[in-house]
């Protein structure tokens, strides 16, 4: 689950560019501008605006982060194996998981802040490079995230984040056919259920 922190991370850092931004790099920007302006807002925890909070934050994650395509492409072979109410259980699953992990973030205290280095195309899909800036053991830290997106109506949104080179989907795909070949898809949504509880 790091590539979810560091997804977070990402939206919530402050951004710089290193030249006029395309339009990849634009869809990101306003994802982060839009979900790192809720995460600052600072209410109690377990009051109904925390509440009310979460729900806009869970809409923005969801305009910006196609979940349900990263989910399909991370099961892989698996997902045609699985019927109908399996591939729907599957998704809400994983879409609760994610999104969790950005509530999570209205209690966290992130620093951080993000370059924009480039954009490209590849394969139908616009990839934009980016880098943050950070700090571990008092000294300076950077990690580089490449964005995956693809059109979806008349957005871009991402359904893949690469992380110093390792893609989100991929990591996904290893640890679902493990646990599908060792536990069953039963045993796999039991797991994300605990991990999205915390436990």
């Amino acid at each position: 689950m790091k590539r979810l922190i560091v997804l977070l991370i990402t939206l919530f850092a402050m951004p710089s560019f290193a030249g006029a931004p395309g339009p990849g790099t634009t869809a990101v920007k306003s994802a982060n501008e839009k979900i790192s302006g809720l995460l600052k807002q600072k209410v109690t925890a377990g009051s109904k605006e925390e509440k009310d909070l979460a729900g806009k934050v869970t809409g923005s994650v969801r305009d910006f982060l196609d979940i349900d395509e990263l989910g399909k492409r991370a099961m892989g072979e698996q997902w045609a194996k699985l019927t109908p109410a399996q591939q729907q259980e599957f998704q809400t699953t994983l879409r609760e998981l994610i999104e969790a992990n950005y509530i999570n973030g209205l209690r966290s205290n992130l620093d951080y802040s993000i370059d924009y280095s480039g954009e490209s195309t590849e394969a139908g899909n616009t990839i934009v490079t980016t880098q943050i800036n950070t700090k571990r053991h008092n000294r300076p830290y950077k990690i580089e995230v490449d964005y995956v997106l693809k059109k979806d109506g008349d957005k871009l949104k991402a359904w893949d984040v690469k992380t110093d080179g390792l893609s989100q989907v991929d990591n996904y795909h290893e640890q679902f056919t493990k646990i599908i070949e060792k536990d069953g898809f039963a045993g796999l949504i039991a797991k994300m259920k605990k991990k999205q509880q915390g436990t």
